[in-house]
């Protein structure tokens, strides 16, 4: 090496700074034998997306396991007793689009509200009303590259890989109409409707528990959804005001309600799986009380186009709606291949450890 120009060894070999202190790359060694739990463990040290998995794995178990008691006492502090501190949970805000619903995360979804694992939910229409079809039809396994004038005229309709025959919303519209018939009975007599009491409304009246939405009026957790009638609702509830006009959602009653949750939550996180306007709405609740402390995104956007989908958490951070100096995740990845995954590694052991603590949402069904 003593010919090589000393310019082009400063150039090529640029001295490392110390950085033992770091992880080391490291992946799992099946030599040890298969243990799944172990293997997402590792994910830590894989590098790209699997370390991001990984840190939101940590991060829920953050969100999930904080109390108040963590928390200095300040002066004026509405809350001194170190006991009440410590029944004092974070707010979790669950929120997805309606593909989540659509596939067999619909089953992950229901447990984490059957568990009262989440306090609020966020989803767009068709995360509302393919809940309830399912409780009356069956939703199949297709093809992505299935024709589409093909299965139009043969009554079938193609969600990614997945079909819905046409039947299921002739089933779902015999069951919604009579509903919206005693609602609008009931408004009359002065009730005033939200679309979270609406999806309160249908969750008791399924009565079913394979359904996310009976769970949560059973639970008390409300269901947010400011696009209801963008999917079959909005087509039944446009036909109900021809047949028997005059059902009124109120949808300002609602912002009112979710701000206010978040506005009151001592702390808060967020759970958010997909994009779109579920995300968009937990995120601005969040700005209520100057950002939430714990976040969590799954989706396969990109910011490059400027969407919300795609937005990363600092981009959150500068609107106020994720807190700065808290620790947010964004995963890029689809949300059917991770998210029973992260729920395995953190909502579930969660609930496994703690459901002592909540004898009457340990119901299976």
């Amino acid at each position: 090496m003593d010919k090589v120009p000393a310019a082009l060894l400063e150039s090529v070999l640029v001295k490392s700074v110390d950085i033992s202190d770091k992880q080391e790359v490291k992946g799992y060694d099946f030599n040890q034998g298969l243990d799944y739990s172990a293997i997402l463990q590792s994910y830590n040290c894989i590098g790209f997306q699997a370390t991001h998995m990984a840190q939101a794995i940590t991060e829920l178990n953050r969100m999930l396991n904080w109390r108040l008691s963590d928390e200095p006492i300040l002066p004026d502090d509405s809350i001194p007793d170190i006991e009440d501190r410590k029944k004092v949970k974070a707010v979790k805000f669950l929120a997805y689009t309606s593909n989540i619903i659509s596939s067999g995360l619909r089953e992950v979804i229901r447990y984490l509200v059957q568990h009262k694992l989440v306090d609020v939910v966020v989803t767009s229409g068709g995360g509302i009303e393919e809940d309830f079809i399912k409780c009356l039809a069956k939703f199949y396994i297709g093809d992505f590259h299935l024709n589409g004038k093909s299965l139009r005229q043969q009554g079938l309709n193609r969600i990614g890989n997945l079909l819905v025959p046409n039947e299921n919303y002739c089933k779902f519209e015999s069951w919604i109409m009579p509903i919206f018939d005693k609602m609008l009975e009931e408004q009359k007599e002065g009730m005033l409707w939200t679309p979270s009491k609406l999806i309160e409304r249908l969750g008791r009246e399924i009565n079913n528990e394979e359904s996310v939405y009976y769970w949560a009026a059973k639970n008390n957790i409300p269901v947010f959804c400011p696009g209801i009638t963008d999917g079959s609702i909005g087509d039944m509830l446009y036909m109900h005001s021809y047949a028997n006009p005059g059902l009124i959602l109120d949808v300002i009653g609602d912002v009112k309600r979710i701000n206010n949750m978040a506005f009151d939550a001592k702390h808060s996180g967020m759970f958010i799986i997909g994009g779109g306007v579920p995300k968009h709405h937990t995120n601005n609740a969040n700005l209520m009380r100057n950002g939430a402390d714990f976040s969590v995104n799954v989706n396969t956007g990109l910011e490059h186009e400027g969407s919300d989908s795609g937005a990363p958490p600092d981009e959150a951070v500068s609107w106020g709606k994720i807190k700065s100096g808290s620790t947010p995740i964004k995963l890029f990845a689809e949300a059917t291949l991770v998210v029973p995954l992260i729920v395995a590694e953190s909502f579930y052991k969660y609930h496994e450890q703690h459901k002592d603590e909540c004898p009457t949402c340990s119901n299976s069904s």
